[in-house]
């Protein structure tokens, strides 16, 4: 009986291996219950997490549209995913957009697996939250001043023609960044850099906030602000660690990575603050900890904690610089600095990933991608940057002029004076 026992196995995988491909496609439940967490974790960065550290940053009279505006973007991401979304990010077989074979989840039934061992149900429950934040994310740059209808009508657009193609290029089987080798784990491209661009486009097109630059905008409420960044910080483990698919070593060496970032981003920026103004502030650091969190998620699969930590001393050295430049030199009212942080940020992080991400260097413990080639390897993220920049930028646009003729991107100036609380949800965030 022994002697059956482990013959027939091997019976099995030489003159029947299709069944012994069926035999070894189990759901493992382990990596199962690791990626339920991180679903809920990456949830959990966009409601609460991101909607609060927003809605602390911008003026009183606005705090509830920013709120109302991540909640909603939840609620519309979540059900166009839902209806063609992840049919276009993650099926067919063409190397740039996905077809709709999987639309409104045909053949996603519970015993249906991703990833060869988790429920493919959860997969697009995994890949959907990421669809969620990245719309959200772009909020950032014209908060305080964008119709609420509008920035609706531009995130359902943009999430077909920029998100899920992209999603596509990069983390489809078939996509070619992916085919290319380009390095990005947890979305250094398609969720920071395309977030980023689309943000740097909108603050842009629609021009600074009334009063800008001369008129001070400090957050309203910075106890808020720090709530949140700590929740994105904690939700940032579900968002990368939780991207490998699987409860084992490399998830673990991700997770620290993104802790050990995230500290070193913290602290630079601190820093830099305290250097250049004489006193260390609140905003600083934590604007450092979303810098180091936004720039190591590409290369979060491909660095060990050395790596990980130039990683987060850079982003907050350079980001900070890149705030700083886009508001005083350039003029550009990017509200709450999504493009100096996360787009910075990210194409920092994929560019090293292509660098860090190769052995031999020593300091990373043999942790990395064997046999990369430093040189060819950065040509490639090089390419996945650009391609992602470009695109982003000329299809944003275009989608900005269609919504702007169509219902209008922006609220009257004396509707902006007054309040975008009031003037879109009749509501106030305040009535003491």
């Amino acid at each position: 009986m022994k002697m059956i026992k482990f013959v027939m196995p091997a019976l099995v995988a030489a003159f029947m291996p299709e069944l012994a491909l069926a035999q070894e496609a189990q759901l493992n439940a382990a990596n199962t219950a690791w990626i339920l967490t991180s679903t809920a974790l990456v949830l959990f960065m966009t409601i609460p997490g991101l909607s609060l550290f927003y809605a602390g940053l911008v003026r009183n009279k606005n705090v509830l549209s920013v709120l109302m505006q991540c909640f909603a973007l939840t609620g519309l991401m979540s059900l166009l995913w839902f209806f063609a979304g992840y049919s276009f990010a993650f099926s067919g077989d063409n190397p740039y957009i996905g077809n709709l074979d999987k639309f409104m989840l045909s053949g996603v039934t519970m015993d249906s697996l991703a990833a060869g061992d988790i429920p493919e149900s959860l997969f697009v429950a995994f890949q959907m939250t990421f669809a969620v934040i990245t719309p959200a994310l772009i909020v950032g740059a014209f908060a305080e001043r964008m119709k609420f209808s509008a920035m609706l009508l531009f995130s359902a657009i943009w999430l077909f023609v920029v998100y899920a193609p992209v999603t596509h290029w990069v983390w489809s089987d078939n996509g070619w960044l992916l085919q290319k080798g380009l390095i990005d784990l947890a979305g250094g491209t398609v969720v920071h850099i395309t977030a980023a661009v689309a943000a740097l486009m909108a603050a842009l097109m629609m021009g600074p906030r009334k009063g800008f630059p001369t008129t001070a905008m400090p957050p309203h409420n910075m106890t808020m602000v720090v709530t949140g960044a700590g929740m994105l910080w904690v939700g940032w483990f579900g968002f990368n660690a939780g991207s490998h698919l699987a409860a084992n070593g490399a998830a673990a060496m991700t997770l620290l990575v993104t802790h050990i970032s995230a500290a070193c981003g913290a602290l630079a920026w601190m820093t830099m603050e305290w250097i250049r103004h004489g006193k260390p502030s609140v905003l600083g650091i934590v604007t450092g900890m979303v810098a180091g969190l936004g720039s190591i998620t590409p290369a979060s699969g491909a660095v060990g904690p050395a790596g990980a930590m130039l990683i987060g001393l850079t982003a907050g050295v350079v980001c900070y610089g890149a705030t700083s430049a886009l508001k005083q030199k350039f003029k550009v009212d990017d509200s709450l600095d999504v493009f100096p942080v996360h787009g910075v940020g990210g194409m920092i992080g994929t560019l090293s990933a292509g660098i860090l991400g190769a052995t031999g260097l020593g300091v990373f413990s043999g942790y990395g991608f064997e046999n990369a080639n430093i040189g060819s390897q950065l040509g490639v993220q090089f390419v996945g940057v650009l391609t992602t920049f470009v695109y982003t930028a000329i299809a944003t646009l275009i989608i900005l002029k269609l919504v702007d003729v169509v219902v209008g991107l922006r609220v009257t100036s004396d509707e902006e004076t007054e309040g975008l609380d009031i003037v879109l949800h009749d509501e106030r965030g305040y009535d003491i």
